[in-house]
Order: C-alpha cells, then sequence, then structure tokens
C-alpha cells in the first residue's frame, strides 16, 4: 500500500474569532503549564523515582531489555520494559554515543505488552534508540487481575465516591504523571541524549500525549497518532470515553480555545506531528485539512510573529484509503519524521526509505504475537503497514516485571483498585 507523506505548509494568518488571541510571552507560557499541572493534580516537584531493574533480558538479535519499576503518584509506582540497542553505537573514534530516547505512550485498553509497544521497542532499539514502553493504569501488572484490556478506569465514575469531573481529572492527571515519570526515569540513564528524547501516542494515548507534550518541557518531538484533532465543545473528545477523554477535556474549557493554546505550548516545547487515517471515522470525519488549516493559524496567532517557534508548530498527515484507527507511528512517513527530530544512530534516512513493510496483521499471524481483538480488523490496527525490521516472537510472561508470587506480594503498590483507595482518601471521600 503507497503512503503519501502530507506535510500541511500554511501562510500565516490572523485569527480574527472571539477567542484568545493574545501572543503568548514564556512567563504567559509558563503560567499556562502550572495551571494545566494543577487542575489535574499533577504532583509538583514530581515524586521520587526510587527506580529499580528487575531483570535483563534479549527480546531479539541487537536488543537488550530491562524490567524495571519506578514511582509515579501517592507512592505508586509503575512496570515497565526499557528497550536498548545492543551493542550500544558508537562514535568515530570509538568512545559510546548517546542516544535518542522514545516513550510509547498506549491507547485505551493498552500496556507494554500491546503489540504496537512491543514492536516499536525492538524496531526502533535496532536503530539505535531507547525506547520505554509501560502498563497504563488498570492495564497488565496495574491491573487487580493482571490482564490487558480490562479498561478498569472505564468504571471509575462508579468505584469512588467523588464527583465525576473530580474524579477524571485525577485520572488524568495519573496519566499525565505517569508520561512525565517516564521522561524523568530517561533522563537518569547516562546512555540517552536528553536533548533528543520523544514520546509517541495512539487513541487515548494521542489525547494523554497533546496534553502531556504541552506541559513537558523535556519533550523534544511528539507524535499523536489516531487522535491529536483536539475539537471544540461537544466534539469528539467532548463525547467520547467519559472518565479518561471527555469529562477531562470538557474541564479545560476554562482555557478558551483549548487545542489552539494546547498546541502553541507544543510548539514551545518542540515540533509535533499529528498523523491518521483518511477513513478513521467517526473520530475525524469532521477534522480533515480545513480543520487542521485552520488550527495551525490560530496557533501562529498566538505565537509572536517572528518566534523560531513557529517552525515546531505540528504537522499532519494522513494515510490514504482504506487506512482507520492505527498506531502510525511504526509506520514509515512518521519514522521519517521522528529520524529528522532525534536521529536514530544505525539508521540513515535513505535506508529507512528503503525499509520494506508488514502488515501487523501478518506479523502477528507469523510469530503468534496475540493481538486484541479491535487489532484483528485490516481497517483498523491489523493493517498497520509497519516497517519491516524483523521483530521476533516473545510471549507473554517474558514482557511480565514480575512472576505470579512476587506480583501477588507488591501488587497492592501497583494496582488501579490501590490508587482509587489512596485518591479516595487524599479527597476526603470513601471508597465504594
Amino acid at each position: 500500500m503507497k503512503k503519501v507523506f502530507v506535510v500541511c505548509i500554511i501562510a500565516f494568518c490572523c485569527f480574527t474569532a472571539a477567542t484568545q488571541t493574545t501572543v503568548l510571552t514564556p512567563a504567559r507560557m509558563a503560567e499556562l503549564r502550572a495551571s494545566i499541572r494543577d487542575h489535574f493534580f499533577v504532583p509538583y516537584p514530581l515524586p521520587e523515582l526510587a527506580p529499580r531493574c528487575h531483570r535483563t533480558f534479549s527480546p531479539a538479535v541487537g536488543v537488550r531489555a530491562e524490567a524495571i519499576t519506578y514511582a509515579t503518584q501517592y507512592g505508586m509506582r509503575i512496570p515497565a520494559i526499557l528497550y536498548l540497542p545492543d551493542p550500544l553505537p558508537k562514535n568515530p573514534d570509538g568512545t559510546p554515543q548517546k542516544i535518542p530516547a522514545i516513550v510509547i505512550v498506549s491507547g485505551h485498553g493498552g500496556d507494554k505488552y500491546s503489540s504496537y509497544s512491543y514492536y516499536a521497542g525492538v524496531a526502533f532499539a535496532r536503530g539505535g534508540a531507547a525506547v520505554l514502553t509501560y502498563d497504563q493504569a488498570g492495564e497488565g501488572e496495574r491491573s487487580r487481575n493482571r490482564i490487558s484490556g480490562t479498561r478498569e478506569h472505564d468504571s471509575l465514575r462508579g468505584s469512588i465516591d467523588i464527583a465525576p469531573d473530580i474524579a477524571a481529572r485525577r485520572l488524568l492527571g495519573l496519566f499525565l504523571t505517569d508520561v512525565r515519570q517516564a521522561v524523568s526515569y530517561l533522563c537518569t540513564r547516562p546512555e540517552i541524549d536528553p536533548a533528543r528524547m520523544a514520546a509517541a501516542g495512539h487513541s487515548m494515548g494521542s489525547f494523554i500525549l497533546s496534553i502531556a507534550g504541552a506541559i513537558e518541557t523535556r519533550l523534544h518531538a511528539t507524535i499523536m497518532t489516531g487522535g491529536g484533532n483536539l475539537d471544540g465543545n461537544g466534539g469528539y473528545w467532548e463525547t467520547s470515553k467519559p472518565m479518561c477523554q471527555a469529562l477531562p477535556y470538557q474541564s479545560l474549557r476554562y482555557l478558551g480555545d483549548r487545542p489552539a493554546l494546547i498546541y502553541a505550548m507544543q510548539a514551545d516545547r518542540g515540533p509535533a506531528l499529528i498523523w491518521n487515517g483518511r477513513e478513521d471515522t467517526p473520530m475525524f470525519s469532521n477534522t480533515l485539512e480545513p480543520y487542521f488549516d485552520d488550527l495551525h493559524a490560530r496557533v501562529a496567532a498566538l505565537l509572536a510573529p517572528n518566534s523560531p517557534k513557529r517552525d515546531n508548530i505540528f504537522v499532519y498527515g494522513f494515510t490514504p484509503s482504506p487506512a482507520g484507527h492505527r498506531p502510525y507511528f511504526i509506520t514509515k512517513p512518521p519514522v521519517l519524521w521522528l529520524h529528522k527530530q532525534i536521529h536514530f544512530p544505525n539508521w540513515t534516512e535513505s535506508q529507512i526509505a528503503a525499509m520494506p513493510e508488514i502488515q501487523l496483521m501478518s506479523w502477528a499471524a507469523q510469530t503468534a504475537y496475540p493481538l486484541a481483538a479491535s487489532y484483528r480488523s485490516e481497517l483498523n490496527g491489523g493493517g498497520t503497514m509497519a516497517i519491516d525490521v524483523g521483530v521476533p516472537a516473545i510471549t507473554r510472561d517474558q514482557l511480565d516485571v514480575f512472576t505470579p508470587a512476587e506480583w501477588e506480594t507488591v501488587k497492592d503498590t501497583y494496582t488501579f483498585d490501590a490508587w482509587l483507595k489512596i485518591i479516595g482518601a487524599a479527597t476526603s471521600y470513601n471508597p465504594k
């Protein structure tokens, strides 16, 4: 399937609608970031990481992986897998080369076991980057049943006696803290270049990353796939999954023109790419080229006319039909864009352009990798045309941080249920 890399080129113009049009100063950017952070109860300063490496293993030739944990909110911890190139790249004089790093922010029901998380980990590590994948709250080793695809946070409204809007803001705050702690962890690694850190989010992960990318200034580049199209009142993001998306996004109405302000903060931070499938409906039925072009102009109106930050205003593209809801950050056009931002040590632009591709469903069939139900559709996740670098098979237990027996002894420090009890106490409400 041929893909066309489409980048919008916009003539900067004035946005005259009755919304925020004042040019954002550095001080105002900082105020907005602090406001969003506080609005979602993101701790400041961030918690001490207390990282721990539980074991190392080799999931593929040329890749070393570490099963790790580190802290998030309220003393809870996150299980994660860090993928690293093996051996680490070297400079021409033989000294170790600093490498880029990528955080994978998974979508609804996703975690470090998701097909695209594992695939990205091995693929980008072979390109010479460090890749951090982790379990979203309520998934994988953060689930009460230690399984994937639970969507436990969907039941948050009925799980604790807190007003739904407050509960939803706290939930998004946990998601945002998790992203920021992933960045913090990567900053502790001596082999990583802190100026070349990126994050890629899919679906719900794109929503999380759109906001995290606005407040987390240590990220250099962000990619939003299966999303990124932040719209207005009554749009998709205000009417989708209530606890993880709709209610938190509604709560940001106080900002005014939410999409423009968020992407202006992203531009102030660094470059961003939004990449989607042209048939990703109903999510994108009203947010195609005219929508993004208009949003681009509104973002430009918030940045000083001669500011170099204007070069960072998001670019966007679509994979041609038939292409639906997919994790496009493992497909060739976004990988080429990412290479321009963080420079994979083991790949050149021409090498990436010449790489073969493999459909995610075909790869899963060849390697017996289990796909979530939504990824068995060719239109959606299963049809993802990933760069083919020979990602091998792996079993789920190889991506566990803990053995079943170990997990039973520590689960109260990891599960979403345990977090619910803590925020119930922190807000003077009682869990149901």
